[in-house]
């Protein structure tokens, strides 16, 4: 038996919780799954394959490069209908495999709704994605990719030109002189070097503003409560609070999503803990920013100037006192409105919508990557299995011990590279991070939420000998380096271990430490460790008995006869306090543990 170990890395990026039950349709051609959810949560986890006989339609609704018009004909027919109303998206859209939209046209729960199912892909050419529905396409079984590299230094470039245009008066003095006036004295402007620049999100386009910005001799801080501090200093930029950056900013660039959260995040309240004079730019959502709130200060010199390129509404009503104000600098959202963007973006979100189609994993999904078919309906019990393995795990570390390593164990007679474990390695994530916080762990952010929390996981794969009809035997477990509250789950070499495999369709538990068990994953667990002496699994099982709460499996294993034993019981209902409290009672009972699944 030979062991091949990795380390999880992939970076899988959005949306909610669990993965049990899984069925295949199929629709004109194309295979997809169906919803996948336990309890009242509902997660949908989107697969494709290519069609067998026909190419697939693809809607493009707004303007996209040649390039990208060129691959994607290559592989599905193309329409190209642009300016569509509403209505008329909802009437073609039954038609269509595929979507590509820019950032003008919203594909609303209408959109998906008058689908059909058919819908299988949407594809926003940019990086944006506030104008698609993303709960919607999850819930229709539609995967949502964007362009996130393409336009980067486009837009870097833009906020930079708008940042300098604006402290130089640029458009103001150009529209002057066409207008054949010499006004030297009135567009006098400011300098950069030495001012403060906030750059407000420090993500690709943030973090490249700030770069450029550095080069022009300003003084760089940053806003962004997901950025890693250490990339930030390694750009020479120095991560703030939100308050702190707009309290002491010469020059704020906002570079931030538009999210509830984000939402007109510059308001009133916030304009008002400004340093007077200070001087914004705007590249990234126009929804940011409550205008009317932003003309209030200009109108009272908090803000000395604004340059825009994005806006509530585009485009904006042609007498809007922001557009109008003499202060304001505007461009119709050209961030990335270079020709090399244009191109790259179209290839980009090309490549991800045919990608898509065929059934391959899709880098930059943003609500679901793409698994295989065969694969999801071969491991779905082995889903389960994983996900509750994990929540075991997790509920056996004592209070005091963070979790940081852990290691998980296939155990298989299938060759390497014919096991996929992405969706175990995830469903594995899950059952760690969710018990022990607020977070909703899946198959998009599953690597990146355990890497926020330094959870560091590797894989190791052990070759059986014997037939590889089915995908696996079992799953193993460990966390190492931490303390439990049920010291019989440690095992020899000192980690929490527990194990697992499907019988029969039905994930079942059969190892913790070093003991031998069986149990059924359904329900919740209660571990007890116990001598092992007659008479125990009737003295535990009265006392759940006379407390109503039903036993859906019992199992043993012990070490040796009249030894210690460590007793697994099933159980459909939580027990109170009182119950578990009369179980450790007992005598012979030497620890306990209720586990919820």
């Amino acid at each position: 038996m030979a062991a091949t170990t990795s380390t999880a890395s992939s970076n899988i990026l959005t949306t909610k919780k669990n993965l049990s039950s899984l069925s295949l349709t199929s629709t004109n051609k194309l295979l997809t799954f169906s919803p996948l959810y336990t309890s009242s949560r509902r997660q949908r986890l989107i697969v494709l394959s290519a069609s067998l006989n026909s190419k697939p339609t693809v809607l493009v609704a707004e303007k996209l490069g040649e390039a990208g018009i060129h691959l994607l004909k290559d592989f599905a027919n193309v329409d190209c209908s642009y300016n569509l109303s509403p209505d008329e998206l909802c009437t073609k859209i039954s038609l269509c495999d595929a979507l590509i939209v820019r950032s003008g046209t919203k594909v609303s729960r209408e959109v998906f709704e008058s689908s059909g199912g058919r819908l299988k892909v949407v594809g926003r050419a940019g990086v944006g994605i506030d104008n698609v529905d993303l709960a919607a396409a999850t819930e229709h079984g539609c995967l949502v990719v964007n362009a996130p590299t393409a336009n980067t230094i486009a837009a870097a470039e833009h906020g930079i030109a708008l940042l300098a245009a604006m402290a130089r008066n640029v458009a103001q003095a150009d529209a002057s002189l066409k207008a054949g006036k010499w006004q030297r004295n009135k567009y006098v402007g400011v300098s950069l070097v030495g001012k403060t620049l906030a750059v407000m999100g420090f993500g690709k386009v943030g973090s490249e503003v700030a770069r450029r910005a550095k080069g022009l001799g300003m003084h760089v801080i940053a806003h962004d409560p997901y950025a890693p501090a250490d990339r930030a200093r390694a750009a020479g930029v120095e991560l703030v609070s939100f308050d702190e950056a707009i309290a002491t900013a010469d020059f704020i660039s906002l570079h931030m999503p538009l999210t509830p959260a984000t939402a007109k995040i510059l308001n009133d309240e916030t304009f008002a803990k400004m340093k007077k004079g200070v001087r914004i730019v705007n590249v990234a959502r126009g929804g940011v920013i409550d205008e009317d709130a932003l003309v209030r200060a200009l109108e009272a010199g908090i803000v000395a100037q604004a340059a825009l390129d994005v806006f509530t509404v585009e485009p904006p009503p042609q007498d809007s006192k922001l557009v109008q104000h003499e202060r304001v600098t505007v461009t119709p959202h050209l961030g990335a409105s270079t020709i090399e963007a244009q191109e790259g973006v179209a290839i980009e979100i090309a490549e991800a919508v045919v990608g898509a189609l065929k059934g391959e994993l899709a880098s930059t999904a943003v609500n679901a990557p793409m698994v295989p078919a065969e694969v999801l309906t071969e491991l779905k019990p082995y889903v389960v299995l994983a996900e509750k393995l994990g929540r075991l795990a997790v509920q056996l570390v004592s209070g005091g011990s963070g979790v940081k390593d852990v290691k998980v164990t296939y155990a298989s007679s299938r060759a390497p590279d014919d096991l996929d474990t992405r969706v175990l390695r995830a469903m594995i994530t899950k059952g760690l991070i969710e018990p022990i916080s607020s977070v909703f762990v899946n198959l998009v952010n599953a690597d990146f939420s355990a890497k926020q929390r330094g959870l560091r996981l590797s894989e190791e794969r052990i070759h059986l000998d014997g037939s590889p009809e089915s995908p696996l035997d079992s799953i193993q477990v460990q966390i190492a380096n931490v303390e439990s509250k049920f010291a019989s789950a440690i095992s020899e070499t000192g980690e929490i271990k527990v194990e697992g495999r499907v019988k029969d369709g039905i994930p079942h538990l059969t190892k913790v430490g070093s003991f031998e068990v069986d149990v059924s994953l359904e329900g919740s667990i209660i571990l007890c460790r116990q001598v092992d002496q007659p008479g125990m699994i009737g003295k535990v099982g009265s006392v759940l008995g006379e407390q109503n709460v039903n036993v859906s499996f019992m199992s043993v294993g012990r070490i040796a006869p009249r030894k210690q034993a460590v007793m697994a019981i099933g159980v459909d209902e939580q027990p109170s306090k009182e119950t578990l409290k009369m179980i450790g009672d007992i005598p012979a009972i030497e620890e306990f543990v209720f586990l919820k699944l």
